[in-house]
């Protein structure tokens, strides 16, 4: 796991999943913005806290595809949406235990 900093998270992702570096920038700009405009480092913390739980189940494969698949359960809409909502839960609550946060 990488330091919870902007810029180690950043090399995790170009590793894990290139094709997200888009969104992690643009979520670190907005996270800049919105820290000048309300001086305070909250919406900071909900980056390093995102991007960092999103490393942790990126990291493993078997996880990130689960997570992936129960998404797009729910997206279909054709089926109730609690027990994929659950699940999706558990892996988001393992990864911040994972990560200690």
């Amino acid at each position: 796991m990488p330091d919870r900093t902007p810029a180690a998270l950043r090399e995790a992702v170009a590793k894990i999943a290139p094709s997200r570096v888009p969104d992690l920038t643009q979520h670190l700009f907005e996270a800049t913005t919105s820290a000048q405009q309300t001086q305070s480092l909250a919406p900071l913390r909900a980056f390093i806290h995102s991007w960092a739980v999103f490393v942790e189940i990126e990291r493993h494969p078997r996880t990130a595809a689960r997570l992936h698949a129960l998404e797009r359960l729910i997206e279909e809409g054709t089926d109730d949406p609690a027990s994929a909502l659950a699940e999706i839960q558990q892996i988001l609550d393992k990864a911040e235990a994972e990560i200690g946060l």
